[in-house]
C-alpha cells in the first residue's frame, strides 16, 4: 500500500517510520525543496494547490492524509475525486477554524469557555465587553504553538487584539483559570472503531508544548473519552485525532482539537502498545487498531531552538532519542525525548533530567 501525506513535516516523518513494519510506502507533498519527511518518504516538492502535483499524487497512492489541517480544502477535494482521503474534508473544515470547532463542540454539549466572535474593531470591543476580562483573544485560523492570540486584562490591551484581527476574523474567550492542559489522543477506523490512549498532562512555555506525562485519573479519562467519541462520530472522522483540553475544579473544558497525529501523544512511540502513528496508518489503511496500553512510565520532552547532545539524552535511563532533521531555529520544534521505565520514580527524574538537557542546548 501506498499513503500519500499532504505536509511534510515531522508528523509525517514519524508517519513514514511507523508505516515501514506494514509495508506502507508513503509519499509526501510539501512546498518546501527540502522538509524533514523527504529523508524517509518519497517527496513532490509543489504547493498544496498545485492540480498537477495532487493529480499525481492520487494516481501514486491508495489512500491520502495530512500531516497538519491548515491544508486548503479545495487540494482535498480534488485528491478526493479519485482518491480516498482521511480525515475527510469534514474533519478539517470545521477543526481548522476556531469558531465551527467551537460551535461543533456546544451543539455535541462538550463544555468550552464562553466565546463570542468578531470581524470587525466595534465588534471586537462588543465581544470582550460581553465576555468580560481577562478574555484571550484568537485568530480563528492558523494559530499554533501560542500564535495568533492575546491575553487582555485591561482596555489598554484591546490595541494588540486589533493586531490579530487586522489579519484575519477573530474568537473571543474567557479566561480558564485552570490547574492543568491535559490531552487525549483518539483514533477511529472506516469501521467506526475508536481506541483512546490515557490522558496526559501537558505543559506549555510561551504557548509551546514543552513536556508531557500520563496521569492516572479514571473519572477524567472517562469524560475525555466520552467527549472525544461524540466528535469523532460527529465529524464521521478517521484516523488519530489530539483533543486538548483545560482541567479545572468543575472537569473538564475543551480547548481545541487537532485531525491528526499529536504532539501530546508522541510518548506512545515507545510508550504504548501501538504507537498514535501507527494506529493513524491502520486507521486510513482499514486495518483493525492496535492496543494502547502503556508499556511503562512514560513521558516526553520537547526540544526547541536546538537538539541536545544524544550522547547526553541516550545517557537517560530509558531515554529515546528523536531528532527530526531540522534546521535550529528559536522557537521551531526540532525533535524530542521519550523516556520509559517501569516505576514512575525514575520516570519522572528522566524527564527532569531530559528538560535540562533541552534547556541547556539553548545555551
Amino acid at each position: 500500500m501506498i499513503v500519500g501525506i499532504l505536509g511534510g513535516g515531522q508528523l509525517a516523518r514519524m508517519l513514514a517510520l511507523a508505516g515501514v513494519p506494514l509495508g506502507i510506502e508513503t509519499v509526501v507533498v510539501d512546498p518546501s525543496p527540502s522538509p524533514c519527511a523527504a529523508l524517509v518518504a518519497r517527496h513532490v516538492a509543489a504547493p498544496y494547490d498545485d492540480a498537477e502535483a495532487l493529480d499525481r499524487l492520487s494516481g501514486l497512492c491508495d489512500v491520502v492524509t495530512c500531516d497538519f489541517e491548515n491544508v486548503p480544502a479545495a487540494a482535498l477535494e480534488r485528491v478526493a475525486r479519485t482518491t480516498r482521503v482521511y480525515p475527510g474534508a469534514r474533519s478539517l473544515a470545521v477543526l481548522q477554524d476556531r469558531l465551527t470547532e467551537k460551535t461543533c463542540f456546544s451543539e455535541l454539549g462538550i463544555p468550552t469557555p464562553r466565546f463570542h466572535p468578531a470581524t470587525s474593531p466595534g465588534e471586537l470591543r462588543d465581544a470582550i465587553e460581553s465576555i468580560g476580562m481577562p478574555c484571550v483573544v484568537k485568530s480563528r485560523r492558523f494559530g499554533y504553538d501560542g500564535k495568533g492570540q492575546a491575553v487582555i486584562d485591561r482596555l489598554e490591551d484591546v490595541d494588540r487584539a486589533d493586531e490579530l484581527l487586522a489579519a484575519s476574523s477573530v474568537i473571543v474567550e474567557s479566561f480558564i483559570p485552570f490547574e492543568h492542559e491535559v490531552a487525549l489522543v483518539a483514533a477511529r477506523s472506516t469501521s467506526g472503531e475508536h481506541v483512546y490512549y490515557p490522558l496526559v498532562e501537558s505543559h506549555h512555555v510561551d504557548g509551546i508544548l514543552r513536556w508531557v506525562v500520563p496521569i492516572d485519573a479514571p473519572e477524567l479519562q472517562q469524560q475525555a473519552e466520552q467527549y472525544a467519541g461524540r466528535l469523532l462520530d460527529e465529524l464521521g472522522h478517521v484516523g488519530a485525532l489530539g483533543f486538548e483540553f483545560f482541567r479545572t475544579s468543575d472537569g473538564l473544558l475543551a480547548n481545541e482539537a487537532a485531525p491528526r497525529v499529536h504532539n501530546t501523544g508522541h510518548w506512545t512511540i515507545e510508550g504504548a502498545a501501538t504507537s498514535q502513528f501507527e494506529n493513524h496508518l491502520r486507521a486510513i489503511a482499514g486495518l483493525p487498531l492496535g492496543n494502547t496500553a502503556t508499556t511503562g512510565f512514560a513521558g516526553n520532552v520537547n526540544f526547541i531552538g536546538s537538539v541536545p547532545d544524544p550522547a547526553d539524552v541516550l545517557a537517560v535511563e530509558g531515554a529515546h532519542h528523536h531528532d527530526y532533521g531540522k534546521e535550529p531555529r528559536p522557537g521551531r520544534k526540532v525533535g524530542h525525548a521519550t523516556v520509559v521505565t517501569k516505576d514512575v520514580e525514575s520516570r519522572d527524574a528522566g524527564l527532569v533530567r531530559l528538560r535540562e538537557l533541552a534547556e541547556a542546548a539553548l545555551r
